[in-house]
């Protein structure tokens, strides 16, 4: 019947109408020199490179490899290019020369030696994949294999092609830590789910890395470079985004497994200047949103600010919502089991933390998905007595599309004896009063001490007149007078069981009770600047 092309689409009429849920086999040849279209993520669909670069030198050497993200793969090898429609399994087939190797997804089920110095290099992927994750890396390379013992699963491959022995005697160090992060992402999130293959590196000097199922191609293997991309194999691989516009729950989580990398294995202040980073590079972008809302611009989709960095903050926020680490886990636990071998969206997300928490997410994915701009928090405080006093004032940076942020908000207490304590206040309006019992005096307040939150720098003062009632009061009217009055002023009688509280805000909200004393016309208040009269109740 033949076959049709438009662009770069080939459509091939049957000869008779299939029936419905039958299989069907096609078989397509072709051949040719994939075009160089710059159109992948990083360089073209299929390169070829005959130097790489380490610490500012380039060393002579001969490199194929592909990269097919986003759109690419079609430049390589006939594929339909549907996220939803993943192949439920691969076969990579490669003619190469010797002394040459080849490394790809899966197993490599044989090698077969061929006339004219020839090998073919057979791996089979047995997972379902994704087309972009489908994947190429000729070289001859140097073999380095070490395993990853996860807890409660078997024992994991990691098979590393390096350019030469000198490569691998300066990257030994790096790539042996691959192990122990695959144990603790087993231990987070669940364990690895192509541990009955492999996982591997393939070199390439392609300006960084890119997470092709079971192998990741990269240029080397910097702290973060390798967690992310393994990071990948969860989020990205095994359950991947459904549609461009989410490639958040892509990048934004191997993002967040970098993260979670420094807090494993390095120290407590290089997680926090991570994560310090990851938001003000979020926040310096100023507008646009987690959502892409062009999937057609490979930029967009890739833009590291926003898809990268607010991507993992907005993970990070995820984790403070839950209030506690077991639940944070448990749900990424699950949105890997439900989805495993398929796509989502980041609805399903959203539905599997609200089943958790037990509470409509809306507002939260409004804001930090689909809403721009970042909120910063004015907070002016008092302490009368065992009573702290909050008012907080909130604005947005972009209000026509996110005029307020609800969100939970941690403050750090610092006493004038030295100790500290941490709240937490829900900030369910744009200006809002809060009363917090302390039996200390406050020294000092600090707002989002943990750096959960990428808000904008805001302001901490003392505001020694204010004071917020702390219940409804049904009490008699006030009589104040004289009217206007000079140094003494009289308040009116008030029957039991009501009582007063004097203070002078002009020593800094502190109890005054010598100045007030009763007479026979009601309560004589001397000697006061600025009076307050505070805490009126009926008890």
């Amino acid at each position: 019947p033949g076959v049709r092309r438009q662009g770069q689409e080939a459509t091939a009429a049957l000869a008779q109408p299939a029936a419905a849920n039958s299989v069907l086999e096609a078989r397509i040849y072709y051949h040719g020199t994939a075009p160089n279209g710059n159109t992948s993520a990083i360089g073209n669909a299929f390169n070829t490179a005959t130097s790489y670069r380490r610490d500012g030198v380039n060393y002579p050497y001969n490199v194929t490899w592909s990269l097919s993200e986003p759109f690419s793969a079609h430049e390589w090898f006939p594929c339909k290019q549907v996220l939803t429609d993943k192949a439920d399994s691969s076969a990579v087939l490669i003619t190469t020369t010797l002394p040459n190797k080849v490394g790809s997804n899966g197993v490599l089920r044989r090698t077969v030696a061929l006339p004219n110095n020839r090998v073919r290099y057979e791996w089979r992927e047995s997972h379902p994949i994704d087309y972009y994750l489908i994947s190429v890396a000729v070289a001859p390379y140097v073999e380095y294999v070490t395993y990853a013992n996860p807890v409660g699963g078997p024992r994991i491959p990691i098979v590393n092609y390096v350019y030469n022995q000198e490569s691998l005697t300066y990257y030994r160090a790096d790539i042996d830590r691959t192990a122990g992060f695959i144990e603790n992402f087993s231990q987070l999130v669940g364990n690895y789910y192509f541990a009955d293959e492999k996982y591997g590196h393939s070199m390439a000097p392609i300006g960084g890395g890119m997470e092709h199922q079971t192998m990741t191609t990269l240029d080397s293997f910097g702290f973060t470079l390798v967690a992310h991309e393994l990071f990948h194999q969860w989020f990205g691989d095994n359950v991947t985004c459904a549609s461009w516009e989410d490639i958040w729950l892509n990048e934004g989580f191997a993002s967040y497994g970098e993260y979670l990398s420094l807090q494993a294995f390095n120290t407590p202040a290089s997680a926090r200047a991570w994560m310090d980073d990851a938001q003000s590079r979020a926040r310096s972008n100023g507008t646009g949103t987690v959502r892409v809302p062009d999937t057609t611009n490979v930029g967009r989709i890739f833009n590291y600010n926003l898809t990268y960095k607010k991507g993992a903050a907005v993970v990070h926020l995820l984790r403070y919502l839950c209030h506690d680490d077991a639940r944070f886990y448990r749900v990424l636990r699950t949105y890997q089991r439900q989805y495993s071998g398929r796509t989502a969206r980041t609805a399903d997300l959203q539905r599997l933390f609200e089943a958790e928490l037990g509470q409509p997410l809306d507002y939260f994915f409004q804001q930090w998905y689909r809403g721009e701009g970042f909120p910063a928090f004015g907070v002016r405080w008092n302490q009368v007595g065992n009573s702290l006093f909050l008012q907080v004032a909130e604005t947005a940076s972009v209000p026509a599309s996110t005029p307020f942020f609800q969100t939970e908000v941690e403050y750090l207490l610092t006493f004038q004896d030295g100790s500290t304590r941490t709240i937490r206040l829900n900030q369910t309006q744009a200006s809002q009063g809060f009363t917090v019992p302390v039996s200390s005096t406050v020294a000092t307040i600090a707002v989002d001490p943990a750096g959960w939150l990428p808000d904008l720098p805001g302001t901490v003062q003392r505001d020694n007149t204010l004071v917020l009632a702390t219940r409804a009061a049904s009490a008699p009217a006030l009589a104040l007078f004289p009217n206007p009055c000079h140094n003494q002023l009289t308040v009116n009688t008030m029957a039991a069981p009501t009582t007063a509280i004097v203070c002078d805000v002009c020593v800094n909200g502190r109890f005054i009770p010598e100045l007030a004393k009763s007479t026979t016309s009601g309560m004589l208040v001397e000697a006061c600047r600025t009076l307050l009269i505070h805490n009126l109740e009926t008890w």
